[in-house]
């Protein structure tokens, strides 16, 4: 159960301690300490997903890293389904270090909830259904990330406000909403519709603390909503990419055997790793590189990004207008 104020749901500020009621969203390839240091400093929290980071001695650094200089709490992703070869490695040094909290994505966080609450980490759940919602609370999730069909990423089937009023009605842990947020006006209007706070990510690419191509933060400025397409080639999850010459090229469906390997139940689990694994590379190329072969992950809030910023304006901007 989550701590009532005032008969009303606490909101992920009074959770976490900081200035504003956002969470910098983990962007696999995309985050970094930087990004999570600067975000702390302009009063909101960063989140990094631990993928980034290729071996457990290289996510220990940025964690011991993060715990000597960013100011407020931070968090780390984890996919906690069996394509991630290394969820339990990571899980036990998050659990070591003591992260602030822990964001599950495309699993049960089963496991992950009891080992964090053990050492007093709390975990946020992605979910995007109330069925789902209501597994994750009574396995103790402390609050649940509500993905809309606004996030960028691997987006939900529900608008934000149908999504966020169900799940306040049928849970009594915090909402937090996840999409469909460039610019103040969007800010407090999903506030309005219940949530008890935000996880942002795509208008983030687009900063200067940011250390990917250039050439995908202006993509980021120069492209915008109706650009962004869901493709399934990069997972095998449905996922949100920038439509450029490349993707157009490749297509965004799997193709018949890809689709037939990944219903076999024998060969499901490691297809899904393979074609997570391959999908990841052509998203690592694309993060660092300027190649015709460009896979750039983003949400349609790039439509509100006009030039790139320091995280701390863009925060500025978000929470108190222009």
């Amino acid at each position: 159960m989550s701590v009532q104020i005032n008969n009303q749901k606490t909101t992920l500020a009074e959770m976490l301690g900081i200035k504003y009621p956002i969470i910098m969203a983990p962007m696999f390839l995309v985050s970094n300490t930087a990004m999570v240091i600067a975000a702390g400093k302009a009063g909101i929290s960063g989140s990094i997903p631990a993928l980034n980071f290729k071996t457990i001695p290289e996510l220990k650094a940025a964690i011991t890293e993060l715990k000597q200089l960013c100011p407020a709490p931070f968090g780390i992703n984890l996919i906690v389904n069996k394509s991630n070869f290394l969820y339990k490695e990571q899980l036990q040094v998050c659990c070591e270090l003591k992260v602030d909290y822990i964001i599950t994505s495309l699993g049960s966080p089963e496991e992950t909830i009891a080992a964090a609450h053990q050492a007093g980490v709390k975990v946020f759940c992605d979910v995007v259904d109330v069925a789902y919602a209501k597994k994750v609370e009574a396995l103790g999730a402390d609050a649940i990330i509500a993905v809309n069909n606004q996030a960028g990423g691997h987006a939900g089937p529900k608008p934000a406000k149908e999504l966020i009023e169900e799940l306040n009605a049928a849970c009594n842990i915090p909402v937090i909403s996840a999409g469909g947020v460039g610019n103040h006006q969007q800010y407090q209007q999903i506030l309005s519709y219940g949530a008890a706070g935000l996880s942002i990510g795509s208008i983030f690419i687009a900063s200067t603390e940011c250390g990917v191509s250039q050439e995908y933060k202006e993509a980021c400025v120069n492209y915008g909503a109706k650009d962004i397409v869901m493709t399934t080639k990069l997972s095998g999850t449905p996922c949100t990419v920038i439509k450029t010459p490349y993707v157009e090229k490749i297509g965004t469906e799997q193709n018949p055997l890809e689709k037939l390997l990944n219903k076999n139940k024998q060969l499901k689990k490691w297809f899904k790793a393979f074609t997570f694994y391959n999908g990841m590379k052509k998203l690592n190329q694309a993060a660092f590189s300027a190649t015709y072969k460009t896979v750039w992950c983003a949400g349609p809030s790039i439509e509100e990004v006009k030039a790139i910023r320091p995280i701390a304006q863009i925060v500025e901007e978000l929470v108190n207008g222009k």
